[in-house]
């Protein structure tokens, strides 16, 4: 289906289907489109919401984990949503999934993150996109997944119109910084929550050792490795992706017992 981007309280965003909500976070240099193998499979049984994060003409002062998270909560709270929802976030969104998963732990049931920030991030493969040289985006976009095709030139020219825009580049880097010093080792204990972790076994952003650390670190943390697959699970490897989103939504969200 063709995501239809709709428009409430000066926020954009998809909401597709009908029944438990799905709230999808996209990464930093993300798009709605990222989800669309998730929206295409789950709109016919759950409702899938995506906010367009306001990445790239957000105030420079509000630029940064904290006043992202302050933009999910607003949304949330501005389309309604009082039941509580399943979160699921790839890379920066990710991060934000996990942080607003802290905030407001009775209004997540469960948590699905895929190349996750938070721990450690490779950002761009070490490097910010040089303004101008398209092929260096180029490379740097196709770093992002294993196999270089996934990385279309829709894809590569939106990326290159972001970096040569100074006022984008100027949010990228100060968001990019905020996550890498947002590092969340010591709260992750707290989140009680069944958590679902889809790591490409070829990241080479966030490597499987960080999807290893989070499933340490995450009380209820299960982990499943997708090979021949990248940064972005989702895009990547689709249906092994929503095989095994579909197999984790259908398990009984049970209440963590008192003191695990």
């Amino acid at each position: 289906m063709e995501l239809q981007i709709k428009q409430q309280g000066g926020f954009q965003y998809v909401d597709e289907g009908s029944g438990e909500v799905l709230l999808l976070l996209h990464g930093l240099f993300g798009a709605l489109s990222n989800w669309q193998g998730v929206t295409d499979d789950f709109a016919r049984d759950y409702r899938v919401i995506i906010p367009l994060l306001p990445l790239y003409d957000m105030p420079l002062t509000r630029a940064g984990i904290s006043g992202l998270v302050d933009y999910v909560q607003d949304f949330v709270r501005a389309i309604g949503l009082r039941q509580p929802v399943t979160v699921l976030g790839n890379s920066l969104g990710g991060h934000l999934a996990l942080v607003y998963t802290l905030r407001n732990p009775a209004q997540v049931q469960r948590l699905v993150l895929t190349g996750s920030s938070g721990l450690f991030e490779d950002s761009m493969g070490g490097s910010f996109p040089r303004r101008g040289d398209y092929a260096y985006v180029q490379e740097r976009v196709a770093y992002t997944f294993y196999d270089p095709k996934v990385a279309t030139k829709e894809l590569v020219d939106e990326v290159f119109g972001i970096t040569n825009s100074n006022a984008k580049c100027l949010r990228i880097i100060t968001i990019a910084r905020s996550a890498q010093r947002h590092n969340l080792a010591k709260d992750l204990h707290r989140i009680k929550v069944p958590a679902l972790l889809i790591w490409g076994l070829n990241d080479t952003i966030t490597p499987p050792l960080v999807a290893h650390e989070f499933q340490r670190l995450l009380p209820r943390a299960q982990l499943h490795f997708l090979d021949h697959c990248g940064h972005a699970p989702m895009m990547e490897r689709p249906q092994a992706f929503n095989h095994l989103l579909r197999a984790f939504l259908v398990e009984p969200a049970l209440q963590p017992v008192a003191g695990v």
